[in-house]
């Protein structure tokens, strides 16, 4: 079965197709057979103006148009396509989405921070985790943070906060936003024990790939604090030629950093796994429930 998604977020468009092998004996497997990402920067509009302007809206038509020509090309089956905080907030996203629907066929949802903390904790990345512990996913957008805690194997919460990259280069976020992040932080982990953080996102997957740690190995929040520390003294051009970053990830890994930093030292958090993994992961797996669940019906 080959299964694709679309996630449409502030800073970049995705698609990622999988081919899912099912097996009776065992779980499903999601093997990645492509990966495209189109940095479209809705945020950048989107933030400051509450609007999409129409040659960013015309490269979100083009981009879909191309998508679906690789999907057709890949022979995929089932889609599921989302758009995260920007078109939530754009105040002509239902009417672009509506446009695309038109002209590719393809229909976008547009989901709510919480739905969006869901589908990436549908990766089931902590099953594989000890039960006896806390753990903490942090996944940083240019639009929002979404996290979601668990503790001994038990969901507790699923919150998204209107902190992200793209607001933060745009100062889009006040003080209270922050406090109000803070205490929600403190006030739902105060009393579990050890907190280890899960970071999703393509910030913190760049800067697991610039620390040349081994996968299945934690990043300490001191070594976090050490990049943003050098991040923050370089220029744009030195940060891109240095570590040949794109500009489009070379501007927001620094608010991406301290948002991944200010929430690990909130949640009293010493240590962040990092499992290269995203939303559109999480909306394979759900598509492939989804189909399974209406297979059973049938």
């Amino acid at each position: 079965m080959r299964l694709a998604a679309i996630d449409i977020g502030s800073n970049a468009a995705r698609l990622l197709i999988s081919d899912v092998l099912v097996s009776a004996k065992a779980a499903p497997e999601f093997n990645k057979m492509t990966l495209v990402r189109v940095p479209l920067r809705l945020g950048f509009d989107v933030f400051e103006n509450g609007v999409i302007s129409p040659s960013r809206a015309d490269k979100i038509l083009k981009t879909i148009k191309s998508y679906k020509l690789l999907m057709d090309v890949y022979d995929v089956s089932h889609l599921k396509a989302c758009a995260t905080s920007a078109m939530r907030d754009a105040s002509n996203g239902a009417e672009i989405i509506r446009q695309v629907k038109e002209e590719t066929g393809i229909q976008i949802e547009i989901i709510t921070g919480q739905q969006e903390a869901s589908f990436i904790y549908e990766n089931h990345v902590a099953e594989n985790l000890s039960t006896q512990e806390s753990y903490l996913y942090i996944d940083v957008g240019g639009g929002s943070t979404e996290l979601t805690f668990f503790s001994d194997g038990k969901l507790i919460f699923k919150e998204s906060f209107n902190i992200g990259t793209i607001r933060l280069l745009k100062n889009q976020v006040n003080e209270s936003l922050w406090d109000s992040m803070k205490e929600f932080i403190k006030a739902k982990t105060k009393g579990y024990h050890h907190v280890t953080a899960i970071g999703t996102g393509g910030n913190i997957n760049k800067v697991f790939s610039i620390s040349k740690r081994k996968d299945g190995k934690s990043l300490p929040l001191e070594l976090l604090r050490d990049y943003y520390k050098e991040f923050s003294n370089m220029g744009l051009a030195q940060r891109m030629t240095l570590y040949k970053l794109r500009e489009d990830r070379a501007d927001v890994i620094v608010p991406a950093l301290l948002i991944y930093m200010n929430v690990m030292r909130w949640a009293d958090a010493q240590e962040i796994f990092v499992p290269k993994i995203g939303l559109a992961d999480g909306l394979i797996q759900s598509l492939f429930e989804e189909l399974q669940a209406k297979k059973l019906q049938a």
